[in-house]
């Protein structure tokens, strides 16, 4: 879609460092501010709420970027034949498309915290399987959305004169999507019960000892159960003292004046820097945690950033900017791409239910290290795949666009391989550390924060490398 509103294919991935950025500095704030949110409706289901209005908002800007364009001046010429660049089009749909990283950051790490709180550090390992598990279902739906070319049949309206096929196909996908979102929003906001924060559980909380302190005193545990405080956060209402009571009606006033100092040592740059100076603090295992998973995301980014472009370009031999023959094996390479991503989702669902065995049997250790070999394998086997495909290209003598039926038939295969060791990636690091933050001096929101620093960091690597690479191998 981006391609068809003009936006050189180098410059993709430049737009996509928005998604690494806002994940630097969003989720870690977003993070410390549930920890410590004090609305009656519980900590985390504020920001789910919100995350979840801003995507509805950010999706619908996105879907209509081109007739907005129009609108504001962009040229007349009908879509099917102008090939340009469509500055105000492509001026909303990236102001949209940062929008909506934005607010998949606020809905993500407060969605991940709610399952820490909810599970306990002795389920970590089934509730995130069982969060993976949901999320292969939104991706089963969601490519099998993309992977179809015939939404503007179905909602022929949907189409005008600055959005043809690929544009009326994003819009009509997205107005579905944005209701499935809202009835999800909806279940989890009514069955994911939360007890609100009381001012006395906020200061226990608190961000300024140490970070994710791994040497806390068992003292200090246990007297925080004494006074009714629970390791996710919450309070404990059966095991509250009448001595506690008179404290907390006593200190009151003591508390609502130390909020407003917090509330100046919460902000977004106090936050990032309080997780970057306490990094040394984390517990011992966390070190390699944060090392593995930056070095498996920086293997995995470019497979999200290039998948379905890969599939058009390399292994159907198609050009978005092409003569017609070309426009059209590369649609269809997309659309075969959106496909392997639906197989890939459905092995991620299946391998979603394996994980809580498997951590049993051989420990979440073991099975992450499987995955990453196996990402290494499928990884080494595209370059192999792109290799085979161009060498049948060329040795054709008139250069027929398409794709080989055994280089298509191995590129699913390899989709769907990656889906296995996807739903790992997306389970056990988080299952991790969950248990090895269980009980420490920052909130499961905090602590989702930081892992998600070693996420982004490859990502905004990628991001700026895949430029200069794009331009210097010819795309």
């Amino acid at each position: 879609y981006m391609q068809t509103l003009g936006i050189d294919h180098a410059m993709a991935s430049f737009i996509w460092l928005c998604g690494p950025i806002t994940g630097f500095v969003v989720q870690p704030c977003v993070g410390v501010w549930s920890d410590k949110c004090r609305s009656k409706y519980g900590r985390r289901r504020p920001f789910i709420l919100a995350g979840c209005v801003l995507i509805c908002a950010a999706v619908t800007l996105v879907g209509f970027s081109a007739d907005l364009g129009y609108m504001l001046g962009d040229t007349t010429e009908h879509c099917s034949t102008y090939k340009g660049l469509r500055y105000r089009a492509a001026f909303i749909f990236i102001f949209g498309f940062w929008m909506l990283d934005l607010a998949n950051n606020t809905v993500q790490g407060p969605a991940r915290a709610l399952l820490a709180d909810l599970s306990g550090p002795d389920q970590c390992n089934s509730a995130n399987a069982i969060f993976c598990s949901w999320m292969a279902v939104g991706n089963v739906l969601g490519f099998s959305a993309g992977a179809s070319g015939n939404w503007h049949k179905w909602f022929p309206f949907l189409m005008t004169r600055a959005c043809c096929e690929a544009c009326g196909n994003l819009k009509a996908a997205f107005l579905i999507a944005v209701v499935f979102l809202l009835f999800c929003m909806a279940v989890t906001l009514y069955f994911a019960e939360e007890i609100a924060l009381e001012p006395k559980d906020a200061q226990q909380l608190s961000d300024s000892a140490p970070l994710l302190n791994g040497s806390r005193d068992d003292h200090d545990a246990s007297s925080e159960q004494t006074n009714g405080g629970l390791s996710n956060g919450h309070a404990d209402t059966n095991h509250v003292s009448p001595n506690s009571r008179a404290e907390d009606s006593t200190d009151a006033g003591s508390n609502s004046n130390k909020d407003d100092v917090e509330a100046f040592n919460d902000g977004p740059g106090a936050v990032l820097v309080k997780i970057l100076t306490s990094m040394r603090h984390l517990p011992p295992g966390m070190y390699s945690v944060l090392l593995v998973m930056a070095l498996t995301w920086l293997s995995w980014f470019p497979f999200f950033l290039f998948d379905t472009d890969w599939m058009g370009r390399e292994v159907y031999h198609g050009d978005p900017k092409g003569n017609a023959s070309e426009r059209k094996a590369y649609d269809d390479g997309v659309r075969e791409g959106a496909f392997g991503l639906l197989l890939n989702s459905v092995v991620l669902g299946i391998g979603s239910f394996l994980i809580d065995p498997l951590c049993r049997m051989i420990g979440a250790r073991l099975v992450w290290a499987i995955s990453n070999f196996i990402v290494f394998a499928c990884m080494l086997a595209t370059t192999i795949l792109s290799w085979i495909s161009y060498d049948l290209y060329s040795s054709k003598l008139q250069h027929i666009v398409g794709a080989d039926k055994t280089v298509k038939t191995s590129a699913l295969i390899l989709f769907s391989l990656l889906g296995l060791p996807l739903s790992i990636t997306y389970s056990v690091p988080f299952s991790v550390t969950a248990e090895l933050t269980a009980g420490t001096g920052g909130g499961q929101g905090l602590a989702t924060g930081v892992l998600n620093l070693a996420i982004v960091a490859p990502q905004i690597v990628v991001s700026l490398g895949a430029g200069p690479w794009d331009k210097l191998l010819g795309g």
